[in-house]
């Protein structure tokens, strides 16, 4: 083997003005939004741990130092490639550029463009040169809007993650505090860049690291713990094939969701508090868990009732068993959509992390199959309603926006049986203030077109099934494919036509975008006909799913599911000859009234009544 060298370096050392390549093979982006709020949350915390409003920004260099694991780099021909570690460093680069946009306008900015780009004879030139990223890069890095739909399949993902950033990003250090993170996270946060200089070497260190087990798992440690206090060898050997046959089937699913299991169960059965939502407060026991969960179950062994070899032997046997199994089914549930437990589906399409201790929160092993489906689909429902409606109010759901409350909130359902649990979402929803009447103006922007075309799928497939068509909900959220479904205007854009009404083109824009004047229709509707006349447009919508049809008076003709579901519900369902502001304004008044309709906190109780 030639010559391997291993340096610790700071983000700074590590992407100021230097380019890394990634093989063609190599070039696809995986992570998820759990990663990436996962790695912000663990950044914030060990931020925040040092960080005082009294601080100057010379203190930063005081504060502790956090280690973000490793790269390996192959040096081919005086060029990087990037043989593990791109996701990370993609990661840390979209971090950046996010960092990069907030702090714009302000007075002690952090000079960070080094880390992303540099620009020669005229060519932006990223440090992370992946030719068919840098369209996306461009994009971001310019603050420029996007839309999704511009880009391959395969930069999609680098987009979702840098929403993600945008969306979870804690408000907490956006302000005063924002200068102080950006020095502390390119100069105090470390990862050991390990060079070869074949690629031959390069993947020899990289298949020891991940094949030959030289560091262990959280998880593998807290086995280890366990297992170790039970007596008796054979014993010990029964519950380590309990443990093997129920935790390794959960790694079918995803590398991580082992660790992410005993993040919620831990969370959601034991945890008692969390970190003060202040700078230099200490960790609560939500935090530790998702950090530090091996270690946390050693020091509150007591507070788990971990004091004998029995003791362990129920912790292992009984409950995380029936933990896992749950979790096992709330997975499956929310990756594929079951009808028995379709809420749950519904709630994982937000990318909300913290629903999984919520769902498990209220879980007793000696509860009937019955009860647990009645438990999970009332807090999935929950779940719903509260994020759809903070999302109609353009109100942030991300996860340091919510850590707090909905720590509060499993705290209080933790146990609870059902009726129990019905009262006490109910009353958390009504403390909410704020429903769908409440923004009637709810509207596309730059930001949201993920969740409107979702909340356009949700009201199209309601109205759908309840005037007894089969559900096309999953058609409706396909991403992929030439006949997948985008949000379309009924107004085309162009504010000429529109004169007698709007003064200003920001007028009809305004307008135009508002809920009631959108559909989720195929890409070759949108291709063919979304440039074209109302009136023009309105022959095709009649062709379309049923919330398109309802444009035209032929879908009030011999459509008797569709005539009784709005006779039943008293909507003002109408057909729009002409479509002027006013049967705009009256086409966004039926949606808020189908909102209130699907987001309905009395399908709680509408759960346990079948």
């Amino acid at each position: 083997m030639s010559e391997i060298k291993g340096l610790a370096k700071t983000v700074r050392q590590l992407l100021d003005n230097n380019k890394y390549a990634i093989d063609y093979y190599q070039r696809e982006f995986k992570w998820e939004t759990k990663h990436v709020v996962e790695l912000i949350q663990d950044l914030t915390v060990e931020f925040l741990e040092n960080y005082e409003e009294s601080h100057q920004r010379k203190d930063v260099s005081e504060y502790g130092h956090y280690f973000l694991g490793s790269v390996i780099i192959s040096n081919k021909d005086g060029k990087k490639y990037i043989v593990d570690g791109q996701q990370r460093l993609t990661t840390l680069t979209l971090l950046i550029i996010f960092l990069n946009n907030i702090q714009k306008g302000r007075s002690d900015q952090v000079t960070v463009t080094d880390m992303v780009f540099s620009q020669q004879y005229g060519q932006d030139s990223f440090n992370l040169d992946v030719p068919e990223r840098t369209k996306s890069m461009k994009t971001l890095f310019y603050g420029q809007s996007l839309d999704e739909n511009d880009f391959p399949e395969s930069v999609k993902n680098i987009l979702g993650r840098y929403s993600d950033i945008e969306e979870h990003f804690p408000e907490e250090l956006k302000d005063k505090a924002l200068p102080y993170f950006i020095d502390w996270l390119i100069d105090n946060v470390y990862l050991v860049e390990i060079t070869a200089y074949s690629d031959e070497d390069a993947y020899t260190i990289f298949e020891t690291m991940n094949d030959r087990g030289l560091s262990l798992s959280p998880t593998d440690m807290l086995k280890g713990y366990l297992l170790a206090n039970i007596s008796g060898e054979e014993k010990r050997w029964e519950i380590h094939e309990i443990w093997k046959n129920n935790i390794y089937s959960l790694a079918e699913i995803d590398n991580d969701e082992t660790s992410d299991f005993f993040k919620s169960w831990l969370r959601s059965q034991y945890a008692k508090s969390i970190r003060e939502r202040k700078s230099g407060a200490t960790p609560g026991d939500f935090d530790r868990i998702g950090t530090e969960f091996h270690r946390w179950v050693r020091e509150k062994k007591e507070i788990l009732g971990l004091n004998h070899s029995d003791d362990f032997v129920h912790f292992i046997e009984k409950d995380m068993v029936f933990y896992a199994r749950q979790y096992y089914k709330i997975r499956q549930a929310s990756l594929a959509k079951k009808k028995e437990l379709e809420e749950l589906y519904f709630v994982a399409q937000y990318g909300f992390t913290l629903q999984y201790p919520l769902l498990l929160a209220p879980l007793k092993s000696d509860d009937s199959l019955d009860e647990i489906n009645n438990k999970l689909r009332i807090v999935a429902s929950f779940l719903d309603i509260l994020l759809t409606r903070r999302l109609w109010n353009l109100r942030s759901i991300s996860y340091s926006t919510l850590q707090y409350a909905m720590f509060r909130v499993m705290v209080d359902i933790r146990g609870k049986n059902a009726s129990e649990l019905i009262s006490i979402l109910k009353k958390r929803l009504s403390e909410e203030g704020e429903d769908f009447n409440t923004n009637e103006r709810f509207a596309l922007h730059g930001q949201n077109r993920v969740h409107i075309h979702r909340i356009l799928a949700r009201l199209t497939d309601f109205i759908e099934k309840k005037s007894g068509l089969p559900s096309h909900y999953l058609e409706y959220m396909s991403n992929s494919g030439k006949n997948r479904f985008e949000v379309e205007h009924i107004w085309s854009d162009h504010p000429e036509w529109h004169t007698d009404e709007f003064n200003h083109p920001a007028d009809f824009s305004e307008y135009r975008n508002r809920i009631g004047g959108l559909l989720l229709l195929p890409k070759k509707f949108n291709t063919s006909y979304g440039d074209l006349p109302y009136k023009t447009k309105l022959q095709h919508y009649i062709k379309n799913n049923l919330l398109a049809q309802s444009l035209h008076p032929k879908c009030y003709e011999r459509n008797p599911g569709f005539l009784e579901f709005i006779q039943m519900y008293g909507l003002p369902f109408k057909a729009h000859e002409d479509f002027k502001q006013a049967d705009l304004d009256d086409r966004q008044k039926l949606f808020v009234q189908l909102a209130e309709l699907v987001w309905n906190p009395n399908r709680l109780e509408g759960i346990l009544n079948g």
